[in-house]
């Protein structure tokens, strides 16, 4: 149950409007369902000698406007307080009655009219549809005095959610003030008659959250912004400096013609200028490529690097995730840019459902929490690296390090939706759900054709070294973890923990590292993990028909790992030392 505020001035107005035949004749039978003394004049049914709907529809307005025209120049300016409520679109039908209850109980809620308070405001509930009513009140009391209304949107809304709860209703999610403004109905409407899919103000969210996703400065945001095709305008104090900026479609334009404009806070909470400098400030983006990018093999292609780059930096955000730190709130904010990065440089094949998965966790990356020492900079860089790196395409090494980074996102979102939900962030921890959905679907689309090979040559391998393998692999997990009856999946493992021995790694402490890095309960198939976890950690191809090489001479093979006490967190993917690793090279002699 959703309710809607606005404020006003015009009564007569607004009536016209709640009785009349809507903007597209979606208002029918309109009539009254409740009033704040239960018998005021409805213009709908009127059974009066003078039937005539104008005529009743004036005394309404007057019978609703007495008081303030009483008050005089004491009533306020905007004196209509507007509140229309609506049902989700799975839930019965309300009776007329059950309508006048909830009417009551919100305008009681936001104090309006409290029960048994005669002096309480006037108010009427207007329906004229099945699935919603427009609650109409004037805001000034029987004592000619205004009435005490803070908060009455989180009141409204709070109250709905106890009626959800009482009558059985679908129950929506509270939310806390940082949701992006929702278009209004004018914008939707224009929208549809325009053959736009959405509306300009979604649009422009989306372009100007792209644009900032791994930029490293103000100039550099601003020029990404002109290079998509927005109009740019630029806000300038007295002494020169850029104070805010706005927005705007191509051919968006209002009925004089000039363009309409939106400011970046309207657009989202978090795009204003003074944020958006923030940001910027926690965790500027290296304007160079970030070294991790360039270490171990230097033949696989730009996008290829990046994304096995940023999917050790994802991992490193999930553990911090996972740790339950408020000073996590910034990695949020950094897997936003990178989801922003992947959609704008993924093949087509994947497109779609990374641009929802990106739009969804838009919203899990605001909240109240605020990172007092955020340090994003190695995720902005990771996110700046992959835009850089430019398109990747949707086969050979591109598209099997793009399943790699995938399947660690689908991770990190499920560690989001829990550091939102130990909080009480409704909203952004079913954002944060929503997405890894998104996620999964689109590393199907990327995983499909690497997982085949894989499970082909897992499949071709002899069957002696498959046995073995795959006892290595039943020792190392724990019981009931793996899907051994199964699965194409299981043959993927198998095979590239062949590939890494072939390679010159210690298959066991390898797959030993690859299970330490982090938690595996929250995967869906183990397996998948655990093959991207092994091919970067030793630099295997993440596309197996790529060429396998043995490490240089003088590197050493992979190293059982050390132990450590039971709480310690496990080195990070990032920060731990691999095969190919220089750290892992003998001293020279």
């Amino acid at each position: 149950m959703v309710p809607k505020i606005r404020r006003g001035s015009r009564t007569h107005g607004l009536l016209v409007y709640l009785y009349g035949p809507g903007k597209r004749d979606e208002h029918t039978d309109a009539h009254l369902v409740g009033s704040w003394d239960g018998f005021a004049p409805d213009p709908g049914r009127d059974t009066s000698p003078d039937p005539d709907p104008k005529v009743t529809l004036a005394r309404l307005s007057a019978a609703l406007d007495l008081r303030v025209k009483q008050a005089g120049a004491t009533a306020p300016a905007q004196h209509v307080w507007h509140c229309s409520v609506r049902t989700d679109p799975g839930d019965r039908h309300l009776t007329d009655a059950e309508w006048n209850t909830v009417a009551r109980r919100l305008v009681h809620a936001v104090n309006l009219a409290p029960e048994g308070d005669p002096d309480g405001c006037r108010w009427v509930a207007v329906r004229h549809a099945d699935d919603h009513i427009h609650i109409l009140a004037t805001m000034v009391r029987g004592d000619l005095r205004r009435p005490r209304m803070n908060y009455d949107f989180k009141k409204a809304q709070a109250e709905c959610r106890r009626i959800e709860k009482e009558m059985g209703f679908r129950q929506l999610r509270p939310g806390d003030g940082t949701g992006a403004k929702s278009p209004t109905s004018a914008e939707r409407f224009k929208a549809e008659r325009t053959g736009r899919s959405e509306a300009p103000r979604e649009t422009l969210r989306e372009a100007v959250r792209q644009a900032l996703a791994g930029a490293a400065t103000e100039e550099e945001f601003f020029a990404r912004l002109r290079e998509a095709g927005l109009r740019v305008k630029v806000r300038n104090a007295p002494s020169g400096d850029a104070i805010g900026y706005n927005v705007a479609l191509p051919g968006d334009r209002n009925r004089d013609g000039a363009p309409i404009w939106y400011p970046g806070s309207k657009l989202a909470p978090d795009l204003s200028l003074p944020k958006i400098r923030r940001r910027l400030a926690d965790g500027t983006a290296d304007q160079t490529t970030h070294p991790a990018a360039t270490s171990g093999r230097t033949d696989w292609s730009p996008p290829a690097r990046e994304r096995r780059n940023a999917t050790g930096i994802a991992e490193r955000a999930a553990v911090l995730l996972d740790s339950d730190d408020d000073e996590a709130a910034g990695q949020l904010v950094g897997i936003g840019e990178l989801l922003d990065a992947v959609t704008q440089t993924s093949p087509a094949a994947t497109r779609a459902e990374l641009g929802a998965a990106a739009r969804s966790f838009e919203r899990a990356t605001r909240s109240h929490v605020r990172a007092e020492h955020a340090d994003t900079r190695a995720i902005r860089s990771a996110a700046r690296g992959i835009i850089q790196a430019g398109s990747a395409l949707g086969r050979g090494e591109d598209g099997g390090t793009t399943a790699m980074l995938l399947s660690t996102l689908v991770l990190v979102t499920i560690a989001a939706a829990r550091w939102h939900s130990a909080r009480g962030h409704a909203q952004q921890a079913h954002a944060s759900r929503q997405t890894a959905e998104h996620l999964r679907a689109a590393y199907r689309q990327a995983a499909a054709t690497p997982m085949q090979a894989l499970h082909d040559q897992g499949r071709a391998l002899p069957e002696a070294e498959r046995r073995a393998h795959q006892a290595t692999i039943r020792a190392a997990l724990p019981d009931g973890v793996m899907r051994a009856d199964s699965s194409s999946t299981a043959d993927a493992l198998t095979a590239t923990l062949a590939q890494a021995e072939h390679a010159g790694h210690d298959p066991k402490a390898l797959l030993q590292q690859a299970i330490e890095m982090r938690e595996l309960d929250t995967a869906d198939d183990v397996n998948d993990v655990l093959v991207w976890r092994l091919r970067r950690l030793a630099q295997l191809p993440a596309h197996p028909g790529e060429a396998t090489r043995r490490p240089q001479a003088g590197t050493s093979q992979t190293r059982a790992p050390a132990s450590r006490p039971n709480n310690q967190t496990a080195p990070t993917a990032a920060a731990r030392p691999t095969a190919s690793d220089p750290r892992n090279r003998p001293p020279r002699r």
